[in-house]
C-alpha cells in the first residue's frame, strides 16, 4: 500500500530545488539524500533525493534526476509516495493512522448508534479531518482529535465518535419550538 508523503510545489532558485507541501510527520527521515520516492503520476519518477534543507519553515529538496529549474517546473503538483510495506516502523505510534487504515471503518457513537462510514482522512496543517459518509450519503467532516474521536478500533472495524450536537443531524429542540 502506498501513501503520499508530499506534493511538489514551486521551484526555488535556479539550481533545481523545489518546495514541498509535506504530508508526513517525519520529513527528516523521508527526505534524506539517497532516498528514492515513487511518484504519481508514475512517469515523473522515481526520484532520488540529492539534498534537503529548511528555508523559512519550508522544506526545499533537490532530486538527482532533475538538473535545473525548467525540469523542476514540470514536476509541479507531482505526489511523492512511499510504500507502507517498505517501512520497518510502519506504525510506531499507536495513535497515528494511515488514511487507508481508516477508510471503510464504521463510525458509531459510544452507545453503538451508527453514524456512517469513514471514506477518507484529509490531512491539514492544523489538524487532520475524518470524512464520514452518513446514512443520507452526505459527507460529514469530523476533526480527528481525541475529544471527538476517542477510539479507533482497527481490529473491530470501527471508530467511536463523540460528535457535538448537530454535527450528524438536527440539534435537540430544533424545528417547531419557538
Amino acid at each position: 500500500m502506498e501513501y503520499v508523503v508530499a506534493r511538489i510545489g514551486r521551484p526555488h532558485g535556479i539550481r533545481g530545488e523545489v518546495t514541498l507541501e509535506l504530508r508526513t510527520d517525519t520529513p527528516e527521515r523521508r527526505f534524506v539524500p539517497g532516498s528514492v520516492l515513487r511518484t504519481d503520476p508514475p512517469a515523473r519518477g522515481p526520484l532520488t533525493v540529492e539534498s534537503a534543507r529548511w528555508h523559512n519553515q519550508t522544506l526545499l529538496v533537490a532530486f538527482t534526476e532533475v538538473p535545473d529549474r525548467d525540469a523542476v517546473e514540470r514536476l509541479r503538483d507531482t505526489l511523492l509516495l512511499v510504500d507502507v510495506s517498505d517501512e520497518a516502523d510502519a506504525q510506531a505510534d499507536p495513535d497515528e493512522f494511515y488514511p487507508h487504515q481508516l477508510r471503510g471503518l464504521t463510525a458509531v457513537t459510544a452507545d453503538g448508534t451508527a453514524l456512517g462510514r469513514v471514506v477518507d482522512l484529509l490531512t491539514g496543517s492544523a489538524q487532520d479531518v475524518l470524512v464520514v459518509r452518513d446514512a443520507r450519503g452526505e459527507d460529514v467532516l469530523v476533526p480527528f482529535v481525541q475529544r471527538l474521536v476517542p477510539t479507533v478500533d482497527l481490529a473491530g472495524g470501527r471508530v467511536v465518535l463523540d460528535p457535538p450536537g448537530g454535527l450528524f443531524g438536527e440539534l435537540p429542540g430544533d424545528g417547531t419550538d419557538a
